[in-house]
């Protein structure tokens, strides 16, 4: 009974569809798809996903699968951050002294601050 009420679920998410290929290749398929810890759907599903993006001009998403990834865009976004961090500074320095009480100044440094904090915690996790 419960297989019954789990395929009712994925049968409302999920669309089945059914290919015929060459039996070596579906045999070297299923073995690295298992050699990879990766299950064929979804490598599958990814390359379908691909497959529609490409159709449409776009591409898709990086998957930051390795350490390396990860931190290399974490650096240019640190990189990126650093540069509007140093432009809300800029601008907080040339607002006049009568209105560095002001909203517009409190938020400017409370962006900053924010940054700065963000900057802090991502390079701490990331040197």
């Amino acid at each position: 009974m419960e297989n019954t009420v789990a395929n009712s679920g994925n049968a409302a998410r999920y669309a089945q569809v059914k290919i015929s290929i060459n039996p070596g290749l579906a045999s070297a398929f299923k073995a690295m798809c298992a050699k990879s810890d990766v299950s064929m759907a979804s490598v599958l599903t990814k390359f379908m996903s691909d497959y529609c993006l490409a159709g449409t001009g776009q591409k898709p998403p990086p998957e930051y699968v390795t350490r390396r990834q990860r931190r290399a865009t974490v650096s240019g976004l640190l990189k990126q951050l650093g540069a509007v961090k140093s432009a809300e500074e800029r601008y907080m320095d040339k607002i006049p002294p009568n209105l560095q009480g002001s909203v517009l100044y409190d938020n400017a440094e409370q962006a900053v601050s924010l940054m700065e904090d963000a900057i802090n915690a991502l390079d701490s996790v990331y040197q």
